[in-house]
């Protein structure tokens, strides 16, 4: 099966936004070069920790003897994106693993997203289950500031999310919600 490879170097636009309200929200990936549009779903946590692996990734950069690749100490106000993510909306793929990389020749952050899919691989009692087979992989670099400035979005709208309980520290529901307080045992 062959592997198509989404590319974007520089792009116009990388964000995290979400479709729905909160607690029931789908989180997206959307980069934009041109016309050019690709937007895959991912977990919620994936992308709370590929803001907190970008912001430690920048902060070893930064105090790297003399920060030779420029890394600002905040993020540039020029590079902030509040807007919603770009229409026509399409989810081009699942995310099932990403890896964040270094590219100390262009000093670009590069962001590669792996598609999720069902092989039909078998185990020994011809059970199916998934595989991270990737048909599907999205490869974005971008430079420092850019980066920062997608970490701080992406924080944002993970954190945008439900208010979390101040007795039991679980989410509070639109439609109410019931403390499940620990046993006295």
């Amino acid at each position: 099966m062959p592997i198509i490879v989404h590319e974007f170097d520089w792009p116009d636009r990388v964000v995290i936004g979400t479709v729905g309200v909160p607690g029931s929200r789908t989180f997206y990936l959307q980069v934009r070069s041109g016309a050019h549009i690709v937007s895959i779903a991912l977990e919620k946590q994936q992308s709370a920790l590929l803001a907190e692996k970008i912001d430690e990734m920048l902060e070893q950069l930064m105090t790297h003897d003399g920060n030779p690749f420029s890394v600002p100490t905040a993020t540039p106000i020029e590079l902030v994106d509040n807007d919603p993510l770009e229409q026509p909306f399409g989810e081009q793929f699942r995310t099932g693993t990403m890896t964040l990389g270094w590219d100390p020749r262009s000093a670009q952050v590069v962001i590669e997203a792996f598609s999720l899919t069902d092989s039909g691989v078998t185990d020994e009692d011809d059970v199916d289950t998934a595989s991270l087979e990737s048909t599907e992989t999205l490869l974005v670099r971008i430079p420092v500031g850019t980066a920062q400035a997608f970490a701080m979005r992406t924080r944002e709208i993970v954190g945008a999310g439900r208010p979390i309980c101040a007795l039991c520290g679980m989410p509070i529901d639109a439609n109410g919600h019931v403390c499940s307080l620990p046993d006295d045992r």
